[in-house]
């Protein structure tokens, strides 16, 4: 039995437009049954989430993201939106993108006196 990973999954779906405020009922319906979903943007004709997973591989990763919306979408009365985009990613390369980005923005940032910003966890923010 292969080790199980943990995965960062960006997931994006797009469609056509739908009232934002009935979006953001079905997106707070599907933090409900998913609270794992750690943030989520969203507009009226795109939403992007980002989770973290766990599974043995890539691809069983990937396949799950792509299923997400679409299991959902009885339950939570989200929109019939399809994947327009997918990134997962391995804690390593998570880990070693913040190492690297981070001293530089952070360090920008002081010097032009702006705070810091904090990553949201379980956030549903207008894109």
């Amino acid at each position: 039995m292969t080790d199980m990973q943990l995965w960062s999954v960006t997931l994006t779906v797009a469609g056509d437009p739908v009232e934002p405020s009935e979006l953001r009922a079905a997106l707070d319906r599907l933090l409900l049954e998913r609270p794992f979903i750690s943030a989520i943007r969203y507009c009226a004709d795109r939403a992007e989430l980002r989770y973290w997973d766990e599974a043995e591989t890539l691809d069983d990763a990937a396949a799950l993201a792509l299923r997400l919306w679409g299991e959902h979408r009885p339950s939570t009365g989200l929109p019939g939106w399809r994947p327009v985009g997918l990134e997962v990613l391995d804690r390593g390369t998570i880990e070693h993108r913040a190492s690297q980005a981070a001293p530089a923005t952070h360090a920008a940032r002081r010097r032009e006196r702006l705070p810091v910003p904090v990553s949201p966890v379980g956030n549903i923010a207008a894109w």
